[in-house]
């Protein structure tokens, strides 16, 4: 008997190369490569100046040689007395943006969405937008102008429209209110792009479908628009709840004299003149350290928060 003829491979049979995927979509690929190197270069490369948290860094010495001593830096900062006042001063600034600074975008997406002048929309765009671009030098001047004691044109309209006319920053009971409002004035505007894209996907028909209904406009936002762009908002808030130890360093140290340090010295500010104004800058590397670990596990906990609710986070 003769011996069974062997078959040979076909193409639906042949095991696919783990390149060829690398092959189809190459150009693909090509494009992705220049991202990946600035992301592996600025974001990834200098993680390993994270060591200087567990060493008693000397620039004389470099990363390198300088001595190991363990979780040394992190007792002194976990024991210093300014510990408490600028952990609680910058999870209340957060916590203050996040509440009243964040829902902005949302409402005036919702408004600029409801406007069908093209011309009128896209002027009050060009100013909401505007702001965005200065930097917190211009704004922080602007609002040392604005709220001047004797000439700024805030606190005469507030001196002839309440009677009262406060220093907003050089109060320490209305400085962490300042900070708000002018965190509203210059990234508001901006914010707002990721949900007027959020709202140019929302499907035409089911407003139609609600109109026939006899579904009011406050009923189509609520029923329509919002769960519309619920997802999008959900992703938006992870994020921002995983960066509650950010409470804004540029904004702050612009602002900030010393006659308001107990309310708005924050871990940023801390970092800054432990590293760069005392040298200690393994203190300051510490301090990163920590915070980009309560930042991942915050992320990690909202994230599951969300999903037990029924809702799509991040991952």
């Amino acid at each position: 008997m003769s011996a069974p003829a062997t078959r040979l491979p076909t193409s639906a049979t042949r095991p696919r190369a783990w390149y060829a995927p690398l092959i189809t979509h190459r150009y693909l690929y090509l494009m992705l490569v220049p991202g990946a190197v600035v992301l592996l270069i600025y974001r990834y490369l200098p993680m390993y100046g994270l060591t200087i948290a567990f060493k008693n860094f000397r620039l004389s010495r470099g990363i390198w040689r300088s001595p190991w001593v363990g979780f040394e830096n992190f007792e002194r900062f976990f024991n210093s007395p300014f510990f408490e006042l600028i952990i609680t001063n910058t999870v209340v600034i957060s916590l203050l943006k996040l509440v009243f600074v964040f829902p902005v975008p949302i409402v005036l997406a919702l408004m600029l969405n409801e406007v069908r002048a093209n011309w009128y929309k896209r002027g009050v765009q060009t100013v909401l937008y505007l702001p965005h671009f200065l930097s917190w030098v211009v704004i922080g001047h602007l609002a040392v102008v604005f709220l001047a004691p004797q000439t700024g044109v805030i606190t005469n309209l507030l001196r002839d429209t309440i009677g009262l006319a406060p220093n907003m920053l050089m109060d320490p009971a209305s400085f962490r209110g300042t900070l708000v409002l002018t965190d509203i004035w210059k990234e508001a505007g901006w914010g707002t792009i990721i949900f007027l894209a959020a709202l140019a996907g929302v499907d035409p028909d089911l407003y139609e479908a609600a109109t026939i209904d006899g579904a009011r406009k406050l009923q189509q936002i609520w029923y329509i628009t919002l769960p519309s762009i619920l997802p999008v908002v959900v992703i938006i808030f992870i994020l921002r709840i995983g960066n509650i130890l950010d409470a804004g360093f540029e904004q702050i140290f612009i602002l900030q004299n010393p006659v308001v340090y107990d309310v708005s010295e924050i871990l940023d500010t801390y970092t800054y003149r432990a590293a760069f104004q005392e040298g200690q800058y393994s203190i300051g590397a510490t301090v990163g350290f920590f915070k980009s670990v309560v930042g991942l596990a915050m992320v990690l906990a909202a994230n599951w928060a969300i999903r037990k609710v029924g809702e799509e986070g991040v991952f």
